[in-house]
């Protein structure tokens, strides 16, 4: 079988791995003290040009999602995403199970604007019951999307200069942020560092084997983060395994070139759904390929090809999902294409 269903189904680069087995032996302190951390930290402030930046690695994109909002928001608070977004349809009402509730706004090819953030919080506050609502606490955005799309810079400062207008935080979600540097884009991650208050870079879909950096970039860490994020099950005690895997992907631009590796064969993919007359749901300039198929013709790849359903399209035709990675190789891609 062939794999396109996701972007996490390998392990991990063989960088990262290497420099897991030389420092298999070394006796390290936990929870992220070791100096592996401490390393791969300094490295992700300057790939991010942030010398403040609070640094935490947690075990995985759900955990990093709770425990942020979590822990940025007051009780009363809620979490503005589009309706699509990752934390409102795709993490088991985690958000909601720490209390705070998820209010979507309009997504538009996955994304939200800043015009309808303004108008939320503008429309709650005129509401003379609002005291009896859940406040806007956060505006939480992904990057890329849910589908594959990607902020412009121009888009990601009008919705980060909304947020410092009703003073809010902007929390940017990059698990797969890898990709959305690779691909043809005017954002940068020290961009991205300067327009948001914190983000996160992900390594579990990125070549890591788990794990994610979470960057504050503002002096803006929730007090006892370290503690909290423990509460929130998110710890690791050999917190080495983290900081070691960073430390490899942040060092000679590793992160960055392993990426570009799903932008060239997802390319490849893209072009031969063009020439063979494929109907495309939606322009992703990423490694995530949304494609409408006949019921008939999906049943008939997946004899072939692990792929993802993603939606339904009508009675007689669904959107399904063509990932690449990391590690997907060029003859995996094309014996993909000559399937199609």
């Amino acid at each position: 079988m062939l794999y396109f269903k996701n972007d996490y189904s390998e392990g991990a680069h063989p960088k990262v791995l290497e420099h897991l087995l030389k420092t298999n032996f070394e006796k390290l302190d936990g929870y992220g003290e070791d100096k592996y951390s401490l390393l791969a930290k300094e490295k992700i402030r300057q790939a991010a040009a942030c010398p403040d930046a609070e640094i935490f690695f947690i075990s995985g994109g759900t955990q990093t999602n709770q425990a942020v909002i979590a822990t940025m928001l007051q009780r009363h608070e809620g979490v503005l995403s589009a309706v699509t977004g990752h934390v409102a349809c795709h993490e088991a009402g985690a958000i909601e199970y720490t209390g705070h509730k998820v209010i979507t706004l309009p997504q538009y090819e996955g994304k939200i604007k800043e015009s309808d953030i303004a108008a939320f919080i503008e429309t709650f506050y005129a509401d003379e019951s609002h005291s009896h609502m859940v406040y806007p606490g956060m505006v939480y955005i992904s990057h890329p999307t849910e589908y594959g799309t990607l902020y412009t810079k121009d888009e990601l400062t009008k919705i980060s200069d909304t947020c410092k207008k009703y003073n809010i935080p902007l929390f940017l979600d990059g698990a797969r942020l890898g990709y959305a540097l690779a691909a043809e884009t005017d954002l940068t991650l020290p961009n991205i560092a300067a327009l948001t208050d914190v983000f996160y870079i992900g390594g579990t879909k990125c070549g890591a084997l788990c794990g994610e950096a979470v960057v504050f970039t503002k002096k803006n860490a929730p007090r006892h983060f370290t503690t909290l994020t423990k509460q929130h099950g998110a710890m690791l005690a050999k917190g080495r395994l983290l900081g070691v895997q960073f430390d490899a992907l942040f060092t000679d631009n590793l992160y960055m070139e392993l990426s570009k590796n799903a932008i060239e064969t997802a390319a490849m993919l893209k072009d031969t759904f063009r020439k063979k007359g494929y109907e495309f749901f939606i322009n992703s300039p990423t490694n995530q390929i949304f494609i409408v198929l006949e019921n008939k013709q999906m049943e008939k790849i997946k004899e072939n090809v692990c792929i993802s359903y993603w939606e339904k399209y009508d009675e007689n035709h669904t959107v399904v999902r063509f990932a690449t990675s990391w590690a997907t190789s060029k003859e995996d891609v094309q014996k993909l294409i000559e399937l199609l």
